[in-house]
């Protein structure tokens, strides 16, 4: 699928949890001057249709956008028809990822243990979401990829710019990044530039992991 083509050569999608609708729309911004082009607006984000609508009309397919912390069947559809071109859930919901897998939008669901991953294998999600990635952190991947390869994993929680290089070593196709990109102090606060240069750090160091590769 071309949006999963997208979303691992972008290789870094900010987590955004804002406080606001201008929050968000601000922080993107900051984003995407500081080089991260994919976003993920969770639903912990006020009026997560209207900011999705919003990013879209402003940025267009400068962004790549998706749709985050799906717990409820009515959200996947909401999120797409909001323009999500891919659904994250954080954890492994059968009736939720079928709905997800509805909309023909890629689906990512989270697991973290071998048996979740095997289940999220038989539902056929497009991205196994390593999720809490810091309670087993790049290890954790290397050891479920074992068994497990022929799965795409994104693991998010715990990844930083300083361990970006590890969690491609151990065979990540991209990163979720959330704390560490876009602090909660910084979007209530509205330091953007706080924003922009944590997102120049991320770009910066995604490049040196591919000219490293």
């Amino acid at each position: 699928m071309s949006v999963l083509a997208d979303l691992r050569d972008a290789g870094v999608i900010a987590t955004l949890r804002a406080p606001s609708v201008e929050a968000a729309l601000g922080a993107v911004e900051a984003l995407i001057a500081g080089g991260i082009r994919a976003v993920e607006v969770t639903y912990t984000t006020p009026n997560v249709p209207e900011v999705l609508r919003a990013l879209k009309e402003r940025h267009g397919d400068e962004v790549l956008l998706g749709a985050g912390t799906l717990l409820d069947v009515h959200q996947a559809a909401e999120a797409a028809d909001a323009g999500a071109e891919y659904l994250v859930s954080p954890g492994l919901d059968d009736e939720l990822v079928a709905a997800m897998q509805a909309t023909g939008k890629v689906t990512m669901a989270g697991a973290m243990t071998p048996t979740e991953v095997m289940r999220a294998r038989r539902l056929g999600v497009d991205v196994v979401k390593l999720f809490p990635g810091s309670l087993g952190g790049p290890a954790h991947l290397k050891a479920l990829r074992a068994p497990l390869p022929d799965l795409a994993y994104m693991p998010t929680g715990g990844v930083s710019a300083d361990n970006l290089h590890e969690w491609f070593a151990a065979g990540a196709i991209a990163v979720g990044a959330g704390g560490e990109l876009c602090p909660g102090a910084s979007l209530a606060e509205g330091r953007y530039d706080d924003i922009r240069e944590r997102a120049q750090r991320f770009a910066a160091a995604l490049d040196a992991c591919r000219a490293a590769a």
